[in-house]
């Protein structure tokens, strides 16, 4: 959805469509049901959960969706006067799943179906795509530097410049250098 939030989609739908809010952010969620929207999913979502919103759907379809005209509208203030930007990742680490600081987190980096979340002494699984976590991370914190990359700019020691083509960042606790490919370079003209 570019240039739109899932909010301003929901203000245009009105009440045509019945609405499932699917968010990291867990402070709306009784007003959203409050409201009549049909559910509310936590990031990463689980499967079954979602079964269970499909579930929820299907029975509701046959009623008309509900009047979110006022919930939308005090979202919305809410979201553009408070930006909220994700604190917290569930990841899946061995058999266990973790909650994970997100400023534990050294980058994000895309592995197949699945997204890395490097930290210091360690990593971890999540299903998020790469997009959706830019999107909810702090853009004062955390810069995409590769298509499959996203690093934590606190984790970062420096930039290493092998010529004009290559760059690399270096990590403050970890080995690894961090290519940052040329679309991505005049972040860090000034370092």
């Amino acid at each position: 959805m570019p240039g739109r939030t899932g909010l301003d989609v929901a203000a245009a739908i009105g009440g045509d469509c019945h609405v499932v809010f699917i968010t990291a952010y867990d402070q709306y969620a009784l007003r959203a049901f409050d409201a009549g929207a049909v559910d509310y999913l936590l990031k990463p979502v689980e499967s079954d959960r979602l079964a269970a919103t499909v579930e929820r759907i299907k029975k509701k379809l046959h009623s008309p969706p509900a009047d979110l005209t006022a919930l939308l509208t005090e979202l919305r203030a809410t979201v553009k006067g408070d930006v909220q930007h994700m604190k917290w990742i569930k990841a899946a680490i061995g058999k266990q799943v973790k909650l994970i600081a997100v400023g534990e987190v050294v980058y994000f980096q895309a592995d197949t179906k699945y997204t890395r979340v490097v930290l210091g002494n360690g990593e971890a699984l999540i299903r998020t795509p790469l997009k959706e976590l830019l999107a909810e991370l702090d853009p004062d914190k955390f810069w995409q530097v590769h298509r499959g990359t996203i690093v934590n700019l606190d984790a970062v020691s420096g930039v290493l410049r092998e010529d004009a083509e290559r760059q690399f960042i270096l990590l403050k606790h970890r080995q690894e250098r961090l290519p940052i490919s040329r679309q991505f370079t005049h972040l860090f003209k000034q370092m």
